[in-house]
């Protein structure tokens, strides 16, 4: 999915394109101009996708908490049972 939103959040060459476009006093400019707003359309829309968007940056940092505290506590307990006897994990 990092591929495609990258394609789909980069937007550098086509303002180039349109840069050019209008630097040359070409006649695309409005054609390479609807380009640039599909694209922007695309993105806001896969923007809106995006799990997590909805949540503010507060709630988004509690998940973060929440999550690397789950995954601390796990973790322990995966260390406590391969120390344990009742799992021999050599056999």
């Amino acid at each position: 999915m990092a591929d495609a939103g990258e394609n789909e959040l980069s937007f550098l060459s086509q303002i180039t394109d349109v840069l050019k476009s209008i630097d040359k006093e070409s006649p695309d400019v409005n054609q390479k101009m609807k380009e640039l707003k599909i694209k922007l359309e695309k993105a806001r829309e896969f923007v809106d996708k995006m799990p997590g968007i909805q949540c503010s940056k507060t709630e988004q940092l509690k998940q973060i908490d929440i999550l690397r505290n789950q995954l601390t506590y796990k973790t322990e307990l995966l260390e406590k049972y391969k120390k344990s006897d009742q799992f021999d994990l050599n056999h």
